[in-house]
């Protein structure tokens, strides 16, 4: 996996560290307090996402895009499900500062996640989005993922049923030895 940060237009994308957890927990907390895009419902401490980001990065990588210093989103892959049939398998995520929804941020961030999971084995890379969520949707269909299922109503938040759809990238055409 490369980690050569990638210098951009007043912006580096870069594998997050754990000093970024205070920055993270800002730009995911928005989404948690004032969306239905993430089912968490309590606000992730700083400590809680440095573990997380231990535990992604062992294994997956979790990029962030640096603008003029601060970090204007963040991507990262993880274990789709436990049981090893699905090694194959990842799940993707991404999440930008409100103040860089709109800059093509997102779609930077997560061409690059795609490029290092390919180096992965990774054949499969499934993005999970809460309902409605046109922009989600867009950067999803925009980067080739197709949509293979929806769940009606499956998630509660806010007082509202809330539907999540999940969309499919095939990134690696070679079969696995069995």
């Amino acid at each position: 996996m490369d980690k050569t940060p990638v210098p951009l237009k007043n912006e580096v994308l870069r594998n997050a560290v754990i000093d970024d957890a205070l920055e993270i927990c800002k730009i995911y907390n928005y989404y948690i307090e004032n969306t239905i895009i993430s089912f968490e419902e309590v606000p992730v401490s700083v400590e809680e996402m440095k573990n997380r980001i231990r535990e992604v990065t062992e294994k997956y990588p979790w990029l962030v895009c640096e603008k003029n210093g601060s970090i204007a989103g963040y991507a990262y892959a993880s274990k789709w499900k436990d049981r090893t049939a699905y090694r194959y398998s990842a799940e993707s995520s991404i999440y930008l500062a409100q103040d860089a929804v709109g800059q093509g941020i997102g779609n930077k961030l997560y061409k690059a996640l795609i490029s290092r999971i390919s180096g992965m084995s990774i054949h499969s890379v499934i993005g999970g989005i809460a309902l409605p969520n046109p922009a989600s949707v867009a950067l999803h269909e925009k980067l080739g993922f197709k949509k293979v299922a929806c769940f009606k109503e499956i998630g509660r938040k806010f007082s509202q049923w809330i539907d999540v759809g999940y969309w499919e990238l095939i990134i690696d055409d070679s079969r696995p030895e069995r």
